[in-house]
């Protein structure tokens, strides 16, 4: 059964850390102005409603990581996945977002018309069964690029015939029990990192088993300026010094890695040397082939990884695997490694834009066709924004300043009595990877899904908050790729 349900001025895609943001700043901005936010699964939060795994935090600091219009309340920096859920429930519920939200509305397609001026977008209801269309005059994508149903494991040989179970963290069961099992941990990225000491503090003795090492280094849990602000600082004074402290430092950690990658590989290399037990082979399980921010860093909070190594209740052991035994694994070394329990931190499926169908004027968007106008819209796609964080930085700091552009593009809008904006791509502007330069596999098995970038502004994409912040939040809105247009005949809300 099909159910129409009326038409909203901006709908947003997502209810998770960018569709709360953009909710927010578009009810401040336009108090008058309708919008709904459909979220595809049964609760606001998005991947911090959705991975449940032992020690599972963030890997950015939450004075970047939240909201720059709502101070972190907490005392960590690197916070826990409960206590990041706990602040995103929080805003939602101060600023009236909550009632806004329909969830269980899958969008699966999303038509422009031009001759209409609107978005036709069909959602599928998981609870009912049911499809709801509704028309929106602007759509905003905020559904972050995961695979929210299913995570990645690659193919692995005789796996039916090990005697234990075998998890991914993103289908974590409730039940399961470590406590004296010997774990082998499949993986060497973050959620490894994150997963191996966090079971070991459950009682179990655990083995990392990475193809390749990553990049990990230590950071502490608190931040020391930022609780010092706090005392002697309003609060949104203090959140402030903190956030721009750490956006300068995360800002130069990047940009020392990409000119001088040899100089900032050996100092992660003293650090790890302090780190880990006297005569450890760091050459082997700590030195990757590809350059630091070549990949995201691996963040240790107040260095509980390496101390967990130093225990002995973590082993690293850097081999591929041959197969799976009854018993365990049998690794391409010749080696084994006996397990009660393995799981598999192999990595994400990426989705682009929640894997909805994009269509303008009967015509389907066929992503690699498009570039992307300033990391945030699609050339030749008429009023639809869309949310891609840095991968070298805080999501949030991205989707801010997405949210504010998408602001000031609406108010321009208004302003001149314009109907649609369309950025449209000159015919002599190369193309490349949207994630150009960022190599780890889950982007280089995904790219092809996701829209191109350019070789020159306004299409090519930078990793640079504060280069963005000048141009999202301040440059102009007018530019010779932007064209705005009026209908021929008015959309009526």
């Amino acid at each position: 059964m099909t159910t129409v349900d009326g038409h909203i001025d901006v709908l947003i895609v997502g209810a998770g850390l960018s569709g709360i943001g953009a909710a927010y700043h578009v009810r401040q901005a336009f108090p008058d102005r309708s919008y709904v936010i459909l979220e595809g699964r049964e609760n606001l939060g998005g991947t911090w409603d959705l991975f449940r795994y032992p020690g599972i935090r963030s890997d950015s600091d939450m004075y970047t990581l939240g909201y720059r219009f709502r101070p972190w309340p907490g005392d960590k920096a690197i916070a826990d996945g409960d206590t990041i859920l706990e602040y995103l429930r929080d805003t939602a519920a101060e600023h009236d977002i909550d009632r806004h939200i329909r969830y269980r509305h899958r969008v699966v397609r999303a038509e422009w018309s031009s001759a209409d001026n609107r978005w036709t977008v069909r959602a599928e209801r998981g609870d009912t069964g049911e499809t709801v269309t509704l028309t929106a005059s602007f759509l905003f994508g905020c559904t972050g690029y995961y695979r929210y149903d299913q995570g990645y494991t690659p193919e692995f040989a005789g796996v039916e015939c090990f005697g234990g179970p075998v998890i991914h963290p993103q289908h974590w069961p409730d039940d399961l029990e470590v406590d004296g099992k010997r774990v082998v941990l499949i993986g060497s990225g973050a959620t490894a990192v994150t997963l191996g000491p966090a079971l070991t503090e459950q009682g179990a003795h655990v083995t990392m088993l990475q193809r390749s090492p990553s990049y990990v280094i230590s950071m502490p849990a608190k931040d020391d300026l930022a609780l010092r602000a706090r005392k002697v600082l309003p609060p949104k004074l203090a959140y402030g010094v903190a956030r721009a402290k750490n956006v300068a430092l995360a800002t130069a950690m990047y940009q020392l890695s990409q000119r001088y990658p040899e100089r900032i590989r050996a100092q992660i290399r003293a650090w790890q040397r302090r780190w880990l037990p006297p005569g450890y082979d760091i050459d082997t399980h700590f030195t990757p082939r590809y350059n630091p921010w070549d990949q995201r860093l691996c963040l240790s909070p107040d260095g509980g990884f390496f101390r967990a190594i130093r225990k002995g209740r973590l082993e690293v052991v850097t081999d591929t695997i041959e197969t799976f035994t009854e018993t365990g694994l049998r690794l391409d070394s010749g080696a084994t490694l006996e397990a009660d329990i393995v799981i598999t931190a192999t990595g994400l499926n990426l989705l682009a834009f929640g894997g909805m169908d994009l269509v303008v004027d009967g015509v389907p968007v066929e992503m690699s066709e498009h570039l992307a106008y300033k990391a945030l819209m699609l050339s030749d796609v008429p009023n639809f924004a869309f949310v891609v964080g840095y991968t070298n930085a805080s999501w949030t700091l991205k989707a801010d300043l997405v949210s504010e552009y998408v602001v000031r593009l609406l108010r321009h809008m208004d302003e001149h009595g314009y109907d649609r904006c369309v950025p449209v791509r000159d015919p002599s502007i190369g193309r490349a990877s949207l994630f150009a330069g960022f190599m780890p596999g889950y982007v280089l098995r995904s790219a092809a899904i996701f829209p191109m970038q350019g070789d020159r502004a306004p299409w090519k994409l930078r990793m640079n908050y504060v280069r963005d912040l000048v141009t999202l939040r301040h440059g102009p809105i007018i530019d010779s790729a932007m064209r705005f247009e009026r209908a021929r005949v008015p959309a009526q809300r």
